[in-house]
């Protein structure tokens, strides 16, 4: 009776010891197809981002002397294209980088395509029709006579444009690259957030080609050594920009980078036309 039961009891055991070995593989195999599947979606979220978009741009990386890293994208003034965002920029299928400075959805700063705000109507608060408050640096792209200037203005009808059908607009805050002795006083004029403070920043500068050049920074660093990196390290002559919104609103999207700033909504986006 005794060894009846024993025999009973071994063969029990076996069969609780093969259920725990079924159970742990299905377990191991469970966690393997899991692990394979998140590596895949992240290898391929990696490798093309935005599969498919047109690639009007070329990418650049450099370092300065204060290893100032920058990023930048450089193009024809033809193959931009400013438009709203409301989104963080990595939501956004387009290549580009971030614009001017907002408050919630309300633009605060110039952006405007052949007359058109990019945020509402002309005139309307938060458009983009107006620089908020101070009359700031906007770059100007004059599409008729085949030029650029940096207009220090606070509303699109005082912009020195030859065809209001063909140009556009960007507000910031002037760096005036190619004048050391008034840049500081510009910026404290038009009002440049946390200039003296290390924060992520984002500019749009353009040279004696005709080429136009969008540059974010992933180092954290004052106006004066982002600027100092642009002049130190944009392979060009003749340049002239604007400081854009910085921080957290510092973002890209490129095919060789994306810089995600903090992950918050941006009103507005400096695109690479043709990819929207």
């Amino acid at each position: 009776m005794w060894g009846q039961t024993e025999g009973s009891s071994g063969k029990l055991n076996q069969l609780w010891r093969r259920r725990q070995g079924l159970i742990v593989s299905l377990l191991v195999l469970l966690i393997v197809g899991l692990a394979l599947s998140l590596f895949l979606v992240f290898r391929n979220h990696k490798e093309d981002p935005f599969k498919g978009l047109p690639h009007a741009y070329s990418f650049l990386e450099t370092v300065s002397t204060d290893n100032v890293q920058l990023y930048m994208m450089s193009l024809s003034p033809e193959d931009i294209k400013l438009r709203a965002a409301g989104v963080p920029l990595r939501q956004v299928n387009a290549y580009g980088i971030n614009g001017g400075f907002f408050y919630q959805d309300a633009l605060l700063s110039m952006a405007i395509m052949n007359d058109t705000p990019v945020n509402g109507a002309q005139k309307g608060y938060g458009s983009g029709w107006f620089n908020a408050k101070y009359a700031r640096g906007t770059l100007v792209w004059d599409g008729a006579s085949r030029s650029f200037s940096v207009q220090v203005v606070s509303s699109g009808e005082e912009l020195k444009i030859t065809d209001r059908q063909h140009y556009f607009a960007q507000g910031g805050i002037s760096m005036n690259l190619g004048h050391e002795d008034l840049w500081e006083a510009a910026v404290a004029e038009e009002h440049l957030p946390y200039a003296d403070e290390k924060r992520l920043r984002s500019g749009m500068v353009y040279d004696n080609t005709g080429k136009l050049w969008l540059i974010v920074t992933p180092t954290l660093s004052t106006a004066a050594e982002f600027r100092s990196a642009i002049l130190q390290t944009v392979p060009a002559k003749g340049l002239e920009g604007i400081f854009l919104d910085g921080d957290g609103s510092s973002q890209m999207n490129a095919k060789e980078i994306i810089v995600p700033g903090d992950s918050r909504s941006v009103v507005q986006m400096i695109a690479v036309d043709g990819t929207i």
